[in-house]
């Protein structure tokens, strides 16, 4: 059976207390259960399933499949990383695998040379060539991929499956997004006319 998000081990050094906490309408990271800003459990399992079902990182195919709707490829893979407990994904590009698996084996390493940034784990050698990562891409397709048959009869959701409510939130979230990025542009263009009125004064 498959591991879910409150299956997966944390780490030893990992505190208890009020903070750990889980609402039932928010979603754990995989290492210390703080919340995961912007996603709901029932979100992440359907990103977990979407994974699974076109392969780690083809954003584009999970995207037009809108068993997402608003979430963007920036939000998908920070959580993708959240599953994983790494943050980096390119071992995985493209395999067809239980990103939560993955998070199980991370949850328990431990040692003074893993460091951690937002609870995953970082990588603190050299990067990678090419090559090794084609061989760690090999590596992970043998001893983690599923099937192409259970891929194919993954089922994810549909956007007329969603309560109007939430595909109404993901329009709302999407024009804050907007209004921001207007503000941000606003901002900027009122910088490039002072400093012209500036230059104009001399």
């Amino acid at each position: 059976m498959a591991p879910t998000l409150e299956d997966v081990a944390k780490p030893q050094s990992m505190p208890s207390g009020p903070r750990n906490v889980l609402r039932s309408n928010d979603s754990a990271s995989l290492w210390n259960c703080t919340l995961s800003p912007g996603w709901s459990r029932e979100e992440s399992d359907i990103l977990r399933k979407a994974l699974m079902k076109f392969g780690i990182g083809n954003w584009a195919k999970i995207i037009d499949s809108q068993c997402l709707p608003g979430k963007t490829n920036a939000q998908m893979n920070l959580q993708l990383q959240r599953m994983l407990g790494q943050q980096s994904t390119a071992e995985f590009a493209g395999l067809h695998i239980d990103p939560l698996v993955i998070g199980e084996k991370n949850s328990k390493i431990q040692g003074t040379n893993i460091k951690r940034k937002n609870n995953c784990i970082v990588n603190t050698g050299g990067k990678p060539t090419r090559d090794e990562i084609k061989r760690r891409i090999q590596q992970n397709k043998q001893l983690y991929e599923i099937s192409e048959e259970e891929w194919n009869n993954i089922k994810l959701p549909k956007p007329e499956d969603y309560p109007r409510s939430i595909v109404l939130e993901s329009k709302n979230e999407d024009l804050r997004r907007l209004q921001q990025e207007l503000e941000s542009v606003r901002a900027q263009i009122a910088n490039i006319r002072r400093k012209q009125q500036e230059k104009a004064c001399f």
